[in-house]
């Protein structure tokens, strides 16, 4: 009797975890972590800006006609306005990463909805287009996001390859992202590091002026969210 309601716990434990940090996991809420994989395209992304930095990463993706989605956090599009706004008219795609990139587990329905309320309204008036994609803070949902979710009209996006930019030299974001590169991938990179004012993300802005002519060699099409899926949302 012990070793069967052992194996039960241990089997709900790998549950939770699965719905709370699995990539692939829709369980608290609707969430997709890649595209459609008949099509040469790869959806970049970077968290927890604006900052200083990521203006010098609008610089590379210009200059190698790519587009990304920025997951970015209200306080942080607060105190950088005009860099958001620079984002947004270069084509780029804005979405929410809530607004003071708080830890959501364990916490309640009406602070994950308050969070994310809050960094909607604070992209929505800067930007001047309401996001349409989630990405929650350290990649961990919680019960009370769906119905936030549905409310505020997004739908979660996880990641099929994270860069690890916080901590990995250039060299090594490289590696492993080619390593991941393949059709309907979305790659999840830093443009700010939590809620940093001036981050140090000088490997990041190398890595990605080493990956994205990389990856253009390889035929791949560098797209935001929106376009990677086609325009629609997923439920």
């Amino acid at each position: 009797m012990w070793i069967a309601l052992g194996g039960a716990l241990a089997a709900a434990a790998a549950g939770m975890v699965y719905a709370v940090r699995g990539r692939s996991s829709s369980l608290l809420a609707p969430s997709v972590y890649r595209g459609p994989r008949d099509r040469a395209a790869i959806a970049l992304t970077f968290d927890d800006g604006p900052t200083p930095a990521t203006l010098a990463i609008l610089e590379t993706l210009e200059r190698h006609g790519a587009k990304a989605t920025f997951f970015a956090c209200g306080l942080n599009a607060e105190r950088h306005p005009s860099i958001l706004k620079a984002a947004a008219q270069a084509g780029h795609e804005i979405g929410n990463h809530g607004y003071s990139h708080a830890r959501l587990w364990l916490r309640s329905a009406r602070f994950i909805y308050d969070e994310l309320a809050a960094a909607q309204r604070a992209l929505t008036a800067i930007a001047g287009t309401p996001p349409r994609w989630f990405r929650p803070p350290y990649g961990v949902r919680w019960f009370g996001l769906r119905e936030a979710q549905q409310h505020l009209g997004l739908t979660g996006v996880m990641w099929t390859a994270l860069a690890r930019d916080w901590e990995l030299p250039a060299d090594r974001i490289v590696a492993r992202l080619l390593r991941a590169a393949r059709n309907g991938a979305i790659f999840c990179l830093h443009d700010g590091r939590e809620l940093q004012v001036a981050p140090d993300a000088s490997n990041t802005t190398e890595a990605l002026r080493r990956l994205l002519p990389a990856l253009r060699e390889r035929g791949f099409a560098l797209v935001t969210v929106s376009q990677l899926l086609g325009g629609g949302r997923q439920r």
